[in-house]
């Protein structure tokens, strides 16, 4: 059965001192529309590209949010929080006697596949406890460390203490633990100053509009063009608009499951012997 409703993708400029919840629930109110969701959390001190669905569009979310993210922001060394931002409490200061080259090496240092704990104040679960609900309570939840990947990290202007940086990076990778990082590495400390987020994948925030003027939404199949596409025969088309499972197809990861006329029946990923519905959208 078809879901009724406007579907598809809004390209949103989050302005800093909102989470990306109150983003969701001004664009709700915007558009008179309950099924809004967004594809990779800002901090509310940061700024920049939300991608966000509406109605079927958010079933899609989960294919963006794998998607590699690109951030402009900067660092302050000698001065670390307790959030590894702006907004926590100074917990320690050190002298600042780091050249440019030394910064830049720090950078590069940490460019490729790493490990990071997510920080104690973030929405992580441990137990069933956001780690900053703990964090708050004088608590402390560590996570277990994650594997995240950093395509890039380039230093874009240093004037101490303060440095300028783009870092282009996998889906679920903390900035700011990055930045506490460079801190380590060069023995001053550091924490983010400020964020703003300028792609994800194939979005750029030039294409965004306000959370209060979303602008036009863009085709819901735009959440999953980076994915393989299988052209199903008439009869493996039903099959799949019900959810059924076929046979595999031999590609690596979720690919699309496309009808004999191009149109997008849902996600689809093999599993051994056969191939198995992760999405599946209803036909309009």
């Amino acid at each position: 059965m078809a879901e009724g409703g406007p579907s598809g993708l809004l390209l949103i400029d989050k302005p800093a001192g909102i989470t990306s919840h109150d983003a969701v629930s001004q664009v709700r109110r915007v558009m008179g529309v309950r099924r809004v969701g967004h594809a990779g959390t800002l901090d509310p001190m940061a700024t920049g590209l939300l991608v966000m669905g509406v109605g079927r569009a958010t079933r899609l979310l989960r294919f963006i949010g794998d998607s590699p993210k690109l951030y402009e922001g900067v660092g302050v060394l000698g001065v670390e929080t307790t959030t590894l931002d702006a907004e926590g409490e100074v917990v320690r200061e050190r002298p600042v006697d780091v050249s440019v080259q030394e910064l830049r090496a720090a950078l590069y240092s940490l460019q490729g596949d790493i490990h990071q704990i997510p920080p104690a104040y973030s929405a992580v679960k441990v137990g069933g406890r956001k780690l900053y609900e703990a964090a708050r309570m004088g608590e402390e939840l560590v996570a277990a460390p994650r594997r995240v990947h950093v395509h890039a990290f380039n230093l874009r202007g240093f004037e101490p203490p303060r440095f300028r940086f783009r870092v282009r990076c996998s889906g679920g990778t903390y900035v700011r633990s990055l930045v506490a990082e460079v801190g380590a590495i060069l023995q001053c400390g550091a924490h983010l100053a400020e964020l703003r987020r300028t792609a994800i994948g194939p979005f750029r925030l030039e294409d965004a509009g306000s959370p209060d003027e979303p602008g036009a939404l863009l085709p819901l199949e735009r959440a999953v063009e980076h994915l393989a596409a299988v052209s199903l025969d008439q009869e493996e088309a039903i099959a799949a608009t019900h959810g059924r499972v076929l046979g595999p197809t031999g590609i690596a990861g979720p690919y699309r499951a496309l009808d004999p006329a191009g149109r997008l029946i849902g996600v689809y990923r093999d599993e051994g012997a056969k191939s198995v519905p992760e999405v599946i959208l209803a036909l309009r």
